[in-house]
């Protein structure tokens, strides 16, 4: 008879601790979960940052933000949300090249009660007006981009691992060389250059910092397109080569920093 009348009083305390949990966990309430950019010039970066508060009872931990297309580059608040607190979610989008109407989605994943989450940015891209052909006098004192080498690779990396290497780029032409975009399938490339402009003559140092997809794993190649003001030949192409692993035995020497990566 005991054993009846317990076996209904666990079964309720059990539904009871369950529910409380879950009525304890943190919950993140966004101020918009949809930004429409309207109308964007080509080329520009398009950025938007969505605001949210934990309104639960829990801190929230962010663990992931995926981004429906490499185009879109999010980052996010890293550290815990304490209830009552505030945090952002950065997406960005690039906008080169794809002239006409964008919908793209972000996904933000976290430790909430409600666990999985999308954010949507929209818009239209006005495409850039085609440039007059250069005349043959400009193309003649064009500048000239040539590179010391096209490809590099940084051998085994960590997931979550930042490197960078240097190459060497001459001007061979008649007036000042500069890049004016940088180009990658994954986003996760950028530049330095060592001074704004390569002088006609002069080499200059190309510095590029590379941070592999958060899905990377194995053997990696990225495609990078140095967009330049060389009428003859505009696009210088690198290729960096890398094999990720989930975590490296001892630390490598190209090994920088343990930093979040962006989205593929």
């Amino acid at each position: 008879m005991k054993k009846k009348v317990l076996r209904p009083f666990l079964a309720i305390a059990a539904f009871v601790l369950t529910a409380t949990a879950a009525f304890a966990q943190g919950e993140l309430k966004f101020k918009s979960d949809l930004h429409d950019f309207g109308n964007v010039e080509e080329g520009v970066q398009a950025s938007y940052k969505f605001e949210f508060t934990n309104t639960g009872k829990e801190p929230v931990i962010i663990s992931n933000v995926q981004a429906s297309c490499g185009c879109t580059t999010p980052s996010w608040t890293k550290e815990p949300v304490l209830p009552g607190k505030t945090g952002e979610i950065m997406a960005s989008f690039n906008s080169t090249g794809r002239p006409g109407t964008f919908n793209k989605t972000v996904t933000v994943t976290s430790n909430a009660a409600n666990p999985s989450q999308v954010l949507t940015l929209k818009g239209n891209v006005n495409p850039k007006a085609a440039k007059p052909a250069p005349t043959a006098e400009e193309l003649k004192n064009s500048p000239t981009g040539v590179l010391g080498k096209s490809q590099y690779s940084f051998g085994k990396l960590e997931k979550g691992q930042t490197v960078s290497h240097k190459f060497s780029l001459m001007n061979t032409g008649e007036n000042d060389l500069k890049i004016e975009q940088i180009q990658s399938a994954c986003m996760c490339v950028t530049y330095k250059l060592s001074t704004p402009a390569v002088k006609s003559g002069e080499t200059a140092q190309l510095e590029l910092k590379y941070s592999p997809r958060k899905a990377s794993q194995g053997v990696e190649s990225e495609v990078v397109t140095l967009i330049t003001n060389d009428l003859n030949k505009p696009n210088l192409v690198i290729t960096l080569q890398a094999n990720v692993v989930d975590n490296l035995a001892s630390q490598s020497a190209v090994k920088e920093q343990k930093t979040a990566v962006p989205f593929k």
